[in-house]
């Protein structure tokens, strides 16, 4: 706990530093550029007593309005539990330079009217020095005050940006937990069927049978935080898924992989090969006169094609697409590559990227 809050306000000082320092750079170069651009004398130096004062009191003056720019954006935020709109910019603005102007002016009139001998101000007409004093630091701190509104808005967005990308990086790892925790009871379901019917007809392939569903099954409980797995892996399981889909449909299926890219190199979204296999099967229509035929093929070691005559099954309802849109968001969270989808000379194909094995992956939220 203790090292915890050490933590916190190591980086809350070396924010703090950062701002300032950011802050004293930018006074300093608005300075030198105002001092080169009024006429001075020959005499005139950035060390006599005029200079000192129009520095210190432009850096007093510029510090001011940041920091009460500062506290009146938090302050709103806290008020109404909200970002910035145009509205409370301007209440903002309104009440900063309310602030500002009467502290300016303050500051000005003594420095001319009753510190002139120690800031030794000498004009001739000391009204007029005292007006473009003051109309020169409401101009400043206006502009000041909008560049740091202008930039809290630019942070604001910038975070709720963040947060929606979070939120929708959750939601996207939410249904994909819950996906993958359909196809456990309705795999198994279907799979149990087939072994009982297998029992009694042949008990050396029913035990094959009980082998491979194993292996699909131990590969679900292993993987299921996961959210990327190697290839080599995903054909291992989808070997035995394939095996098993063969045995149950017998005759009315028929699925071949042939993958060229060296397996151990790449990662790919678990479960996705076998989410587009079921995909193929619950959208179409197959028996021994008719049988589906899906094919896995790899192009140029880049990426995957799955792709499978169409004898497209009459549905009560409209498809929703889900695992189709959650293979595609997965995606989008690893790579620019995009999963494309076609239907073409009588052939319904998806082609989904080869991700490098050493790929940066993201946080995801584990649900257990």
């Amino acid at each position: 706990m203790y090292l915890y809050q050490y933590d916190s306000l190591y980086m809350f000082k070396k924010a703090t530093l950062k701002k300032l320092g950011i802050r004293i750079i930018i006074i300093n170069v608005v300075y030198l550029l105002i001092k080169l651009t009024i006429a001075h004398d020959e005499d005139d130096n950035l060390l006599d007593a005029t200079s000192i004062f129009y520095y210190c009191s432009a850096f007093f003056l510029f510090m001011l309005a940041w920091e009460s720019n500062d506290w009146l954006v938090r302050w709103q935020q806290s008020k109404t539990n909200g970002g910035l709109d145009l509205a409370k910019g301007v209440k903002i603005l309104v009440i900063n330079m309310a602030i500002c102007l009467p502290v300016s002016a303050l500051v000005y009139y003594l420095a001319i009217f009753q510190f002139d001998h120690i800031c030794q101000i000498d004009v001739n007409d000391p009204w007029l020095r005292f007006r473009i004093d003051f109309f020169r630091a409401g101009i400043l701190g206006f502009a000041v005050i909008i560049f740091n509104l202008f930039y809290h808005s630019l942070q604001q967005k910038k975070e709720i940006e963040n947060k929606l990308n979070d939120m929708q990086k959750e939601i996207m790892t939410s249904k994909y937990k819950s996906l993958k925790n359909q196809i456990s009871p309705h795999f198994l379901f279907n799979s149990l069927n087939t072994l009982t019917a297998l029992m009694y007809e042949d008990r050396d392939l029913a035990s094959d049978f009980v082998s491979r569903l194993a292996t699909c099954y131990r590969y679900i409980l292993d993987n299921r935080e996961e959210d990327l797995v190697s290839l080599e892996k995903e054909l291992s399981f989808l070997d035995s898924f394939i095996f098993m889909m063969n045995i149950r449909h017998k005759g009315a299926l028929s699925i071949t992989t042939h993958i060229s890219a060296n397996p151990e190199d790449y990662v790919i979204p678990t479960l996705s090969l076998q989410m587009l296999v079921e995909n193929a099967l619950k959208h179409n229509y197959y028996s021994k006169e008719k049988p589906l035929e899906i094919s896995i093929l790899s192009v140029d070691e880049k990426s995957i094609i799955v792709q499978n005559n169409l004898h497209i099954r009459k549905q009560k309802e409209s498809s929703t697409k889900l695992g189709l849109k959650n293979i595609e968001k997965r995606y989008s969270f690893y790579s620019n590559q995009k999963v494309t989808i076609a239907t073409e000379n009588g052939y319904f194909k998806v082609t989904i990227p080869l991700l490098p094995k050493n790929i940066k992956e993201i946080t995801i939220v584990k649900v257990s």
